[in-house]
C-alpha cells in the first residue's frame, strides 16, 4: 500500500478537497492500527464534518472500514436475510416484536444490536431484563440459531468493523458525532459486514431523534440507501416521527412487557402501526409481498417465534420481569387535551431514573423508566394519572422532574391532529 502522510491528508480534506481510494484505505487501515494518532483522526473528523465528502469517498471510507475487520456470510442459508437498523429514539422497542414477526414469514433475521447510551435505549439492554437472556454468542451459535429459529438478535463481535469502534469512541468527545458522512459509514459498515442482504433503515426525525429536522434525516438517508446499494444490500429508508415517545413504556423491561403485548395481538396502535410497516417493508425487500403482516401478531404465529428466539438464547420467556422498588405519579393539572408531549425530555428523565448510562461502562435498572397513561393527543382529566416514574433509588426522582419541567402541555380548547408515524420513505 502505498505510503501517505496524515497530516497532508488532514490538510487536503480541510482545503475541500476529495481524498483518493488509496488514501482513504491508508487512513484507516492505519488509524486502526495504531500509526495514525487520535489526535490526527480528530483533525479529520472534523474536516469531514466541516467539509463533507463525495459519494464516492463515502462508499470508499465505509468500505475500508468493513475490510478492517470479519465478515459474516449465510451462503449456507436456505431463507432470504432481511435486517432493520433505527438511528434511536425514546421508547422505540420496535425490534423486539419486528424480528419474530418477520422471520415467521420464512425470511431470516440477523440482528447485531447495542447498547444504549444516554436518552435512547438499547435492545441489548431491554432483552437483558429476561431471566436468563444472553447477548453474546458465538459465530456457530449465531449461524446455528439463524438456520433453526429464524431470529437472532445478539451483540456485534469485536470483530466487524474494528475501525468504527475506534472512529465512533473518538467522535463521542470530539463534537463530531453529526457529521452525516461518519454517521453514515458507521452504521453501513456493520450492517454490510453483517452480510444481510436486504436493509430497511428506520431514520427518526423530532426531538427524541438524532436528527431533528426532516431535511437533515432525509439527507442521512439518502446517504446511506446509496451506500448499500453501492455495495449489493437492497436497502430502503423510512422516516418516521420520533417528536414524542414510540409508545407507552419507556426503559428496559417496561418495553420488553409493551412488546410481548404487541406479540400477543395488543398493545398500543402505534409501536403496532411502525412494526407492521417495517416488516412489510422488509419482507418486501426479501421478495415476499403478498403476506398479511397484522394476521401474524393476532393469531400467535411471531409469538411462537419470539418464545423459540428468547429461549434459544437461554432466556426464560415466562419469568417475571423485574420491577423498580420506587414509584411516583405525576397528575395532569387540568382538563384539556394533551397537545405536547417531548421525546427528549421524556427520555433524558427515564435515563435518570436509571433506565440509560452516562458511560459505556455504568449499569442499567432494569426496572427503571416511564409508564405513559395518556399519549401525545389524549384527552385528559385533571387529577388523572398522566406519568408513572419507577427507579430503585428515590433520591433519583428530583433530578427525573427537573428534566420533565416543560415537556407536556394540556390546552382545553385544543383538537388533537391524529399523529402520522410514517413521514417519508427513500428507495433506492
Amino acid at each position: 500500500m502505498s505510503e501517505f502522510a496524515a497530516v497532508e491528508l488532514i490538510m487536503q480534506k480541510r482545503e475541500k478537497g476529495e481524498l483518493s481510494t488509496a488514501q482513504i484505505d491508508w487512513l484507516v487501515a492505519n488509524y486502526t492500527s495504531g500509526v495514525v494518532a487520535d489526535e490526527q483522526m480528530s483533525a479529520m473528523a472534523m474536516a469531514i464534518l466541516l467539509n463533507g465528502m463525495s459519494r464516492r469517498e463515502i462508499k470508499d471510507l465505509t468500505m475500508a472500514m468493513i475490510a478492517s475487520g470479519e465478515t459474516l456470510n449465510y451462503a449456507g442459508l436456505a431463507a432470504p436475510t432481511s435486517d432493520k437498523h433505527s438511528t434511536g429514539g425514546v421508547g422505540d422497542k420496535i425490534t423486539l416484536p419486528l424480528a419474530p414477526l418477520v422471520a415467521a414469514f420464512g425470511v431470516a433475521v440477523p440482528q447485531l444490536s447495542g447498547r444504549g447510551l444516554g436518552h435512547t435505549g438499547g435492545t441489548l439492554d431491554k432483552l437483558e431484563s429476561i431471566k436468563g437472556w444472553r447477548a453474546s454468542l458465538s459465530n456457530e451459535e449465531f449461524h446455528r440459531q439463524l438456520a433453526e429459529v429464524g431470529a437472532v438478535i445478539c451483540a456485534a463481535g469485536a470483530g466487524l468493523a474494528p475501525a468504527d469502534k475506534k472512529l465512533y469512541a473518538l467522535r463521542d468527545v470530539t463534537g463530531t458525532v453529526e457529521a452525516i458522512p461518519l454517521i453514515a459509514s458507521s452504521i453501513m459498515s456493520k450492517k454490510i459486514a453483517e452480510g444481510t442482504s436486504s436493509l430497511v433503515l428506520d431514520v427518526k426525525v423530532g426531538s427524541g431523534a438524532f436528527m431533528k429536522n426532516i431535511d437533515r434525516a432525509r439527507e442521512l438517508a439518502t446517504v446511506m440507501v446509496q451506500l448499500g446499494q453501492d455495495a449489493g444490500v437492497n436497502t430502503s429508508a423510512l422516516l418516521t416521527d420520533m417528536s414524542t415517545p414510540l409508545g407507552l413504556e419507556i426503559g428496559n423491561a417496561l418495553e420488553v412487557k409493551e412488546s410481548v403485548e404487541v406479540l400477543a395481538g395488543g398493545g398500543p396502535a402505534d409501536v403496532v402501526e411502525l412494526t407492521v410497516e417495517l416488516a412489510r417493508e422488509m419482507l418486501r425487500l426479501a421478495g415476499k409481498t403478498d403476506v398479511d403482516v397484522a394476521a401474524a401478531l393476532k393469531d400467535g404465529r411471531a409469538m411462537d417465534k419470539w418464545r423459540q428466539m428468547i429461549s434459544a438464547q437461554g432466556g426464560d420467556p415466562d419469568a417475571a420481569l423485574p420491577t423498580a422498588k420506587e414509584h411516583q405519579v405525576i397528575l395532569a393539572p387540568s382538563d384539556g387535551v394533551l397537545t405536547k408531549l417531548d421525546a427528549l425530555q421524556v427520555g433524558t428523565a427515564s435515563w435518570r431514573l436509571g433506565a440509560g448510562r452516562a458511560r459505556k461502562e455504568d449499569p442499567v435498572q432494569f426496572g427503571a423508566g416511564i409508564t405513559l397513561h395518556a399519549q401525545l393527543g389524549s384527552a385528559v382529566k385533571a387529577g388523572q394519572p398522566l406519568m408513572t416514574l419507577h427507579t430503585d433509588e428515590a433520591e433519583r426522582f428530583e433530578r427525573a422532574m427537573e428534566a420533565l419541567e416543560g415537556s407536556f402541555k394540556i390546552e382545553a380548547a385544543a383538537i388533537a391532529a391524529p399523529r402520522k408515524i410514517l413521514l417519508d420513505r427513500i428507495e433506492g
